[in-house]
């Protein structure tokens, strides 16, 4: 089945980002976009976000209030809300539920309460009975392989082999508030390997990072890159944020290691390591790759 149940749906996608939480949610949201017929997108904007990547109708909210969500849905019908957002919890949802017509499909990437239709965890991790508890009986659970929010330039490199022109592929998201990044990149500059360090223009960092590539013929540095999937795949090792580039590394068949930055990846840093893959919490891989 995978999306088609919800591709002639008139949706709408609520989801924000910034430099301070992240652009993880919206990312994935274009990724779902993309399997939709009529979708458009409501944020707030704030400082750092990725609004201007959002090639489909958006509406800028002024308000973080579910009033205002609930008049905009109301006024445009739409048919149903994807609600990727921590921000809007079980009774927010309720409230949507009860004054819309629309139908919720919740985004869930650590098992919490949710009043929904559908619910989508697109986590490797995900297991449908720990939501028996935590969701309406009625509602759905989607996770596993058939929902994975993988872009296709993924999949159509998983069938290409390429030289390996990078020693390690280091990625932790457009923001990087911890600059992981920058540390894990020179530690590794140190022992001479060869590195393909990927960013944004929302990195507080980034003039950090620029000054360390300008400083070491080793380290190439990538900024709005679209060529994630190829960089990868041209790199002997990722070290990546534990999020969904897993499930990119994973699609690659990459060799990975992946590291927690965040409480809402404790759910797959448990998973990743019940399985035996290399993880690590963002205070333990430096002391790890001084010993490398």
């Amino acid at each position: 089945m995978s999306y088609s149940k919800i591709s002639d749906l008139k949706t709408l996608i609520r989801a924000d980002s910034s430099d301070k939480i992240g652009h993880g949610h919206v990312r994935r949201d274009l990724v779902l976009a993309t399997k939709i017929k009529n979708v458009s997108f409501a944020s707030v904007r704030m400082q750092g976000d990725i609004f201007s990547e959002i090639n489909y109708p958006k509406t800028e909210l002024k308000t973080l209030e579910i009033s205002e969500l609930i008049r905009l849905i109301n006024d445009e019908n739409f048919e149903l809300v994807v609600l990727d957002h921590y921000g809007i919890d079980y009774d927010a949802q309720k409230a949507i539920s009860e004054q819309t017509r629309a139908k919720i499909l919740s985004f869930d990437d650590d098992y919490r309460r949710h009043y929904c239709d559908i619910l989508l965890n697109v986590n490797l991790f995900a297991k449908p009975k720990m939501y028996e508890n935590l969701i309406p009986k009625t509602a759905e659970v989607w996770c596993g392989q058939n929902f994975l929010l993988v872009r296709d330039e993924f999949y159509a490199e998983k069938k290409i082999k390429r030289a390996k022109i990078y020693d390690f592929f280091i990625g932790f998201g457009g923001t990087d508030i911890l600059n992981i990044s920058g540390k894990i990149a020179e530690i590794l500059l140190a022992k001479s390997a060869k590195i393909a360090l990927i960013t944004t223009s929302a990195n507080a960092n980034l003039a950090k990072l620029k000054i360390l590539a300008d400083k070491n013929e080793n380290l190439s540095l990538f900024i709005n890159s679209n060529q994630i999937a190829k960089l990868m795949n041209e790199s002997k090792s990722l070290i990546i944020q534990s999020s969904s580039f897993v499930n990119e590394a994973m699609v690659l068949g990459a060799n990975f290691t992946a590291v927690k930055t965040a409480n809402n990846q404790n759910e797959l840093y448990k998973w990743l390591k019940s399985n035996g893959f290399k993880t690590y919490k963002s205070d333990e891989i430096l002391q790890v790759l001084k010993y490398f």
